[in-house]
């Protein structure tokens, strides 16, 4: 791979691009990283109903997942099992960044994972991930906790067509 990771000043200034590359962050103090940008937590789900994965798009149907209700104090207690997570934070993919997302440390260390996808360039909307709670005891976070840290990369060429699947704008309402 010939691509360059960005780094902190890379990623502040494509912040002041129209658009931006992320918006609706909560601490750009915070969340900006000398290699990447954390992503903050808006919404956990519990899952329901199976998903199904098909041979072609028709057949692909995503497992139902309910929001849970985060208490009065802004936090929200997990049981062990897996969730679904959306972020607060839109990202606006040009056609020559793609990211990678891996978990902050300190949710590693208490025995929870975060999951995610590789964001395409010209993706457009809030990503979501699977938060796996792995730790017998449960997890407590809070509303707004950093606990993703996106990596960006910008590729050798632009793509010649961005990201055109199903989840384009997703979660942006």
């Amino acid at each position: 791979m010939t691509g360059d990771c960005l780094d902190k000043s890379s990623i502040a200034k494509m912040l002041e691009a129209n658009p931006p590359l992320i918006e609706g962050y909560q601490d750009l103090a915070a969340q900006l990283q000398p290699n990447g940008f954390d992503l903050t937590l808006a919404e956990v789900a519990a899952f329901g109903e199976p998903g199904i994965l098909g041979e072609t798009n028709a057949q692909r149907f995503l497992a139902e997942a309910t929001a849970l209700s985060f208490a009065a104090d802004g936090t929200i207690r997990l049981d062990p099992g897996a969730y679904r997570v959306t972020f607060n934070e839109i990202m606006n993919l040009p056609l020559d960044i793609m990211t990678l997302g891996q978990a902050r440390s300190s949710l590693l260390r208490s025995g929870v994972a975060v999951h995610g996808a590789v964001g395409d360039a010209g993706y457009r909307g809030r990503y979501q991930a699977l938060m796996v709670v792995y730790h017998q005891g449960g997890f407590t976070v809070a509303r707004n906790a950093r606990v993703m840290q996106l990596v960006f990369f910008r590729l050798e060429q632009p793509a010649t067509e961005g990201y055109q699947g199903r989840f384009l704008g997703e979660n942006l309402l």
